[in-house]
């Protein structure tokens, strides 16, 4: 549970590093003080430290493919640190996904959960995803040796 101060300062570090871009909005409520739970208002409104959730607008627009993009960007980015040694195994990288974000531990964590899915099925999902929105889903070459280890 961070605020969105630190968000800003996390994601100017990333899109510095990967070469994309800090949203505006993030930006600008960062700007007007609005920084989450610590200034009772952020994304949410807060009452005594809990979000107070509005309901959907039933027309609202959420796209199809949100959760691959989410989940892929995620897995991706795990099979990468894995490839270049930033961690040691898989199952440290799973641990440390899973105690420092939160990842579901009923999952088993990234990597755990690309091998009960099939790594050759996400490859292709993202392959998909790079078709459509371009390379920042480009598959990790490191997902060559798990499809290879399956």
């Amino acid at each position: 549970m961070v605020g969105l101060d630190v968000c800003l300062s996390v994601a100017e570090i990333l899109a510095k590093a990967m070469g994309t871009e800090v949203p505006d909005r993030l930006r600008a409520m960062v700007a007007d003080g609005t920084l989450g739970r610590k200034s009772g208002h952020g994304f949410y409104n807060y009452r005594k430290g809990k979000a107070i959730k509005g309901k959907y607008d039933k027309g609202m627009f959420i796209p199809e493919d949100i959760t691959d993009r989410l989940m892929l960007s995620m897995l991706n980015e795990a099979v990468a640190c894995l490839r270049e040694g930033v961690v040691e195994n898989a199952d440290l990288l799973d641990a440390g996904i899973i105690f420092g974000t939160g990842f579901a531990p009923f999952r088993g964590g990234p990597m755990h959960y690309i091998e009960q899915t099939g790594a050759s099925g996400l490859r292709s999902s993202l392959d998909a995803l790079a078709g459509r929105y371009g390379d920042r889903f480009q598959a990790d070459q490191g997902w060559l040796e798990l499809e290879r280890e399956a």
